[in-house]
């Protein structure tokens, strides 16, 4: 479950790290009327749960109500990546002098829970990790011990944070930390972490997202998360679908029967030149209705303009795929977005000759689909 901004924010305020004052606000005159109270200069910044916001005019800042009204019509009821924003976080606009990352994840590769601080905050930190790995200082964390005091001074020490800031940051640092084991939390982080010229840090942003199979240990939490869903329309319906969704920024479409059939997909979408619009996993033995429910939730999105099915039936029939792609797709009377298909295991050729191929592209290996697939993108994008 993933908090929106203006909620982690409220959670790392309560366990003490320093935020600035803020109102959540869904028009103008709210905005106007926050921003008065919080007084100016202010941020006005959308609810939407993606990165990159002030790039895509989602963030401005406002010193009067003129200002603040012209911010507040320009980004409520805006698109911003796909996401249609209602709610916006006036906030005390921060005077600051350098911008630092702090966050906490799980290292896979390691089995174990890594603290991660750097001095090159308020940018795309996967961008940092991938171009200057170095800039990160990494402390990984044993779990039945907790984060040592000395861990998260290392981790600031090793980032290169300036003396005088980086006893403040280690204690932000052992917070989240805190945080994020006691609220089962998959990742926290604070990017950017304000420095200002009293040398005192804030937190400007905030990500706390929660593992959902806990959500009954997080009852406080567990209480925001229909809250937390409102701002994407197609996340909630793949609650209604019950399917594991996870919408990302490409435009190629994916949809497969596994996690790791699907996350193989998107690697090679990928690969190939792509960009992935979405993980959608329709499970195991998945009924045509089930696989027309996936189909509506692609065809949805206004970003794709190509879908992959990659389906490996084991439980799941190939036949049963291909007749809910059928009826899908006999619904429409113009088929909205190119879609390939590549059925392999249980059934598979039995689905092969069932599939209306007016209708699809069939590729008899997951390769040759996924360029495919690509291919039509790129020929949607020119």
């Amino acid at each position: 479950m993933k908090l929106h901004e203006y909620q982690a924010k409220q959670v790392f305020a309560d366990a003490g790290v320093p935020t600035p004052e803020s109102t959540l606000a869904s028009d103008v005159d709210g905005v106007v009327a926050a921003a008065e109270e919080i007084r100016y200069p202010v941020a006005v910044k959308a609810q939407v749960q993606v990165g990159g916001r002030g790039k895509a005019g989602g963030i401005k800042l406002a010193d009067d109500e003129d200002e603040a009204r012209d911010a507040a019509d320009s980004i409520l009821g805006m698109d911003l990546k796909g996401y249609q924003v209602d709610r916006v976080l006036v906030e005390e606009a921060v005077d600051f002098t350098d911008e630092l990352y702090v966050g906490i994840t799980m290292d896979r590769g390691e089995g174990k829970p890594v603290a991660m601080v750097s001095t090159k905050g308020g940018v795309d930190i996967e961008a940092v990790a991938e171009e200057t790995p170095e800039a990160i200082a990494r402390e990984h964390i044993d779990p039945s011990f907790g984060m040592h005091p000395y861990q998260a001074r290392k981790a600031v020490y090793d980032a290169g944070v300036d003396r005088e800031i980086a006893r403040d940051v280690s204690s932000v640092l052992t917070t989240l930390y805190q945080l994020w084991s006691d609220r089962d939390g998959s990742d926290a982080e604070i990017n950017p972490l304000m420095v200002t010229s009293d040398d005192e840090v804030i937190a400007a942003d905030a990500v706390m997202n929660i593992d959902e199979d806990a959500l009954f240990r997080q009852p406080e939490l567990a209480e925001m998360e229909e809250e937390a869903a409102t701002g994407d329309a197609l996340e909630q319906k793949a609650d209604e679908y019950d399917f594991d969704y996870v919408r990302l920024e490409g435009n190629t479409g994916i949809i497969g029967n596994g996690a790791g059939l699907v996350m193989t997909t998107l690697d090679l979408v990928d690969h190939y030149g792509g960009e992935p619009a979405n993980f959608l996993d329709v499970g195991g033995g998945a009924k045509a209705d089930r696989i027309a429910n996936a189909l509506d939730m692609v065809f949805s999105d206004e970003n794709v303009d190509s879908v992959v099915f990659n389906i490996f039936g084991g439980i799941t029939r190939g036949d049963e795929v291909a007749k809910g792609i059928n009826e899908a797709l006999e619904q429409f009377d113009e088929i909205p977005k190119p879609v390939v298909v590549r059925l392999a295991g249980t059934n598979w050729e039995e689905g092969m000759e069932i599939l209306n191929e007016d209708l699809v592209t069939v590729e008899q290996t997951l390769e040759d689909a996924v360029q495919r697939a690509v291919e039509y993108a790129d020929e949607v994008e020119a």
